[in-house]
């Protein structure tokens, strides 16, 4: 029987956090950052370091496994984990494994840095100073975000489970009653699509489609060339 390991929080935030990043990608490898189409790049990307900033209050507050404390961060378990993930008897995890952590913790970091890079690129006039450093940035995600999709891949087929359902459902196989949840939390997920759509708005009503100007926190943005 499935159990209950990850609460709404943290499954909204999965998905959310992947949309925001696929969307503000497509845009800047396809469209021309003269078009006004690209000025919604760099306002996903202020999003999705909204999201961060959210899934870190989380990760101190929320539920067993959406807590950093209880992330698998230990570099031997990492390294265990690699030399043992085409192995059958390779050990399961209940919430994030070894791999999992590490990445979803580069993955927050990176995210930062393309905001601050991108923030840089559009408040100061020294844009192509940054620019490199943001590409770097996103085109590490990227295979940060493949590896992780290769991953839910070999688990999937060597366990025959398919565990990147349990980012819908939030429950998965062979879980030990003592490391489940009770409670998914559905409160603090509808706050947290609340203040999602709040900040979209915010950003929203301050941004100036003729001068693809964004005002935010006393501080203009120069979205467009």
């Amino acid at each position: 029987m499935k159990k209950l390991v990850y609460d709404l929080p943290l499954r909204l935030f999965h998905w959310l956090f992947a949309f925001y990043f696929v969307f503000a990608f497509i845009i800047a490898k396809t469209v021309d950052s003269e078009s006004l189409t690209y000025s919604y790049h760099m306002m996903a990307g202020l999003t999705l370091g909204f999201a961060v900033l959210l899934r870190l209050v989380w990760g101190f507050i929320g539920s067993r496994h959406s807590q950093f404390k209880n992330f698998e961060l230990h570099p031997q378990k990492l390294i265990q984990y690699g030399l043992n993930v085409f192995k059958k008897n390779a050990p399961i995890f209940s919430g994030h494994n070894p791999a999992s952590s590490w990445a979803a913790l580069v993955m927050f970091t990176l995210t930062f840095g393309l905001v601050i890079t991108g923030f840089l690129m559009t408040s100061t006039p020294d844009k192509e100073k940054f620019e490199d450093i943001h590409e770097i940035f996103a085109n590490t995600f990227i295979l940060i975000v493949i590896a992780h999709i290769a991953g839910i891949v070999i688990h999937t087929v060597k366990h025959k489970d398919l565990i990147g359902l349990s980012m819908l459902s939030g429950r998965k196989n062979k879980v030990a009653d003592h490391e489940s949840i009770t409670k998914s939390y559905a409160w603090v997920g509808f706050i947290f699509i609340i203040l999602i759509i709040g900040f979209n708005v915010y950003i929203g009503q301050n941004f100036n489609t003729e001068t693809r100007k964004l005002n935010i926190f006393n501080t203009t943005l120069n979205l467009g060339e």
